[in-house]
């Protein structure tokens, strides 16, 4: 039933913005609500989500491959009866793991949680990741250690406007996110990154180390922290460990040390670690430019490191977070679409946590399977002997977000069965042979987690359009044709969300006290929120973690030995410069929405790369012209943008565009150890003039 008035929440990245949506003369128009994060605020995309909502291209009707590799409308059972024989008949030839799934961080919880519980029972397959692992895995894994879990910012977004100092490590938010910008006014900014982003132009102080050095430096401002004489004392002993460990690894790491490796000024490190101690509110944020790295967990490690020396994490109005990235990065990374996870932010070894879910899913823990493959493994296993024959991809475009994307895109091809579940035509739906159409974020219900781990509604305003499903819908649709029942697979999202509340509790994160009545109601629920007696008053959730204790069982944050090592591709004679990619204003992802509204499109219409001017002279290039970026894995051709801030050693690409100009044709796929997570960030690159013969 159509609505003509919702409130509900931007369909974009991890502030999750407070909308109004109306209805009228048939046009859908969006203005910001008073919403915490935004406070009536909303950035370039927010103001043209609807855009997207009629899209011209906007896909209406299931689709399937025909013998002339043409895509063919067709019957919604007609492509469900399809696609559920093509996986039974793999599965009874191959084996369970014969066929995978492949998530997205901007799913709901209710999407998250069935396609999970869809792929381990339905499919009895291990083979589930998600692009997430392409995105806050590394501050994940890093967060879990030093406090025993995980929620990006264990305090409100709102606490940030009352700091004196904060320091954004790789973050470039003024571009990512800009409401949040409303938060950071009063307080003085430090910015760690290789360019001069618009969020170093607002900087007290702007770090900008090599490209890959980021870990050096966070090692150099711990050393300086320690030196000179800035530490907690009294913290450190009450509670934190491992702080020795750390602090051996850090010694060798002084100031002239590091300048020479990062390039960064010593006095300008001494510089940080003084505005950083002498506030009275201080907090550290990490982004994507110091996590998506071969060694990303150990980088944002370090950046705790320095946090938990000056006494910051668990101290009202200071800390440490991690700025989630996707729509729903963070509940996304909760619900078990993740390789190694159960519902609750629970590991799929843990015997007690297999127990509980399986109690919840009516089956025996053994009917589990274990671990899969992480995300950039699960893809480029797609084909070969041992690895998956088909692959389910539900609100994700691997062919150009995946690193080596080239390879990717080959390995996607040499499937026997790609299932891509989408509202538009991606680059990866092109490839696909059953293409389903679902619904869009203000034709449906369901909730969020949003970057400081509140649950928020998605309320509908639209019917979707005749011959659309919502995904959930698609997962039962599946379910049922492979002989699940169909109360095992609700297509509610109410009742999805009741159920995963059960299967969630006792969990890290446990929302068992949350409820759409409470959500609806209007309280400001943040995780953990456990259910409590009925004689008793319901939890209020826990907008501020770590007060107290953290979650380690002695209650103790813990320090991490980590060191600086070299990048996994170094630059050399052939390939001598350095690529780094990232997001840009207009655009969101792999740009599969944001490319599709004209005017986002009129602000960043085509694929660029930012040099130097000597770097561009140097490579016979000026601003304008077509330019050639070749790595050891691929080309990248795109338009020079001469930009005299950026380092001399180094070019920038954003990895929002499709063909020729998918930045991730280059990118480096060597993969951290403890997080799985890519290195997007670095890569050794040559540059040259494009061929005009293309």
């Amino acid at each position: 039933m159509t609505a003509h008035q919702v409130n509900t929440h931007c369909p974009y990245c991890a502030l999750q913005c407070g909308t109004r949506l109306s209805q009228r003369d048939g046009a859908v128009r969006v203005e910001p609500s008073d919403f915490p994060v935004n406070r009536g605020g909303l950035c370039l995309k927010g103001w043209t989500a609807p855009a997207v909502l009629d899209t011209a291209d906007r896909l209406r009707r299931p689709l399937v491959r025909d013998r002339t590799g043409e895509h063919t409308p067709v019957a919604w059972d007609i492509a469900l009866d399809l696609a559920a024989d093509r996986l039974r008949r793999l599965r009874e030839a191959h084996g369970p793991d014969a066929v995978g799934v492949f998530g997205a961080g901007g799913l709901t919880n209710e999407k998250a949680y069935l396609l999970g519980k869809f792929a381990r029972l339905a499919l009895g397959t291990s083979q589930i990741d998600y692009n997430g692992r392409f995105c806050m895995s590394s501050a994940a894994v890093a967060a879990n250690h030093a406090f025993g879990m995980d929620r990006g910012l264990p305090f409100p977004v709102t606490d940030l406007a009352q700091a004196d100092t904060v320091l954004l490590a790789g973050a470039n938010v003024a571009e990512t996110m800009p409401p949040l910008l409303r938060h950071l006014e009063r307080a003085c900014l430090i910015v760690i990154d290789p360019r001069r982003t618009r969020t170093a132009e607002l900087a007290a102080l702007h770090l900008q180390p090599a490209p890959g050095t980021d870990l050096a430096l966070a090692q150099g401002l711990l050393h300086i922290a320690v030196t000179e004489g800035w530490c907690d004392r009294r913290y450190l002993a009450e509670r934190t460990s491992g702080f020795d460990d750390a602090w051996q690894r850090a010694l060798t790491w002084w100031p002239e040390r590091v300048e020479r490796v990062t390039g960064v000024p010593a006095e300008d490190q001494r510089a940080a670690v003084r505005m950083l101690a002498e506030a009275r509110g201080a907090y550290l944020l990490t982004g994507r430019g110091v996590e998506q790295h071969s060694r990303g967990t150990d980088t944002a490690a370090a950046v705790i490191n320095l946090a938990l020396a000056l006494g910051l994490p668990g101290r009202a109005g200071s800390g440490y977070g991690c700025l989630t990235g996707q729509g729903n990065g963070q509940g996304g990374r909760e619900h078990g679409q993740k390789a190694d996870q159960l519902p609750g932010y629970r590991s799929i070894t843990d015997p007690a946590a297999r127990e509980d879910v399986a109690r919840v899913w009516g089956v025996a823990p053994e009917d589990l399977p274990g671990p899969g493959r992480s995300a950039y493994r699960l893809l480029d296993a797609l084909g070969r002997p041992g690895g998956p024959k088909a692959l389910l991809v539900f609100g994700s475009n691997p062919v150009v977000s995946a690193p080596d994307a080239g390879r990717i895109r080959e390995r996607l091809a040499a499937l026997d069965l790609l299932l891509v579940a989408d509202f538009v035509p991606s680059e990866t739906a092109r490839l696909a042979d059953v293409v389903l159409p679902v619904t869009q974020w203000a034709e449906e219900e369901g909730t969020l987690t949003n970057l400081e781990g509140r649950i928020v509604r998605r309320r509908r305003l639209l019917d979707p359009p005749a011959g659309v499903r919502s995904d959930l819908e698609v997962i039962q649709g599946l379910a049922t044709r492979l002989g699940q029942p169909a109360e095992r697979f609700p297509a509610a999202p109410r009742k999805v969300f009741d159920e995963l509340r059960h299967a969630s509790r006792g969990g890290r994160a446990d929302y068992s006290g949350i409820s759409y009545d409470r959500l609806d109601a209007g309280e400001a629920l943040y995780w953990p929120c456990p259910q409590r007696p009925a004689d008793q008053e319901p939890h209020p959730g826990t907008e501020r973690m770590f007060l107290d204790r953290f979650a380690h069982p002695d209650g103790r944050a813990r320090f991490a030995a980590v060191d600086h090592r070299d990048v996994a591709e170094a630059t050399c004679a052939q390939y001598p410069l350095t690529a780094t990619t990232g997001r840009v204003l207009a655009h969101y992802q792999s740009g599969a929405q944001t490319r599709r509204v004209a005017e986002l499109n009129a602000a960043e219409a085509e694929m660029y790369v930012e040099m130097h001017p000597d770097t561009a002279a140097a490579a016979g290039l000026t601003d304008g012209t077509a330019a050639a970026v070749d790595s050891r894995r691929g080309r990248v051709i795109a338009r020079v943008r001469v930009v005299p801030t950026m380092r001399t050693d180094t070019v920038f690409l954003p990895f929002h565009f499709p063909g020729t100009g998918r930045a991730n044709l280059i990118t480096n796929p060597a993969l951290d150890p403890r997080s799985e997570m890519p290195e997007f960030k670095v890569c050794a690159v040559r540059i040259g003039p494009a061929d005009p013969e293309g």
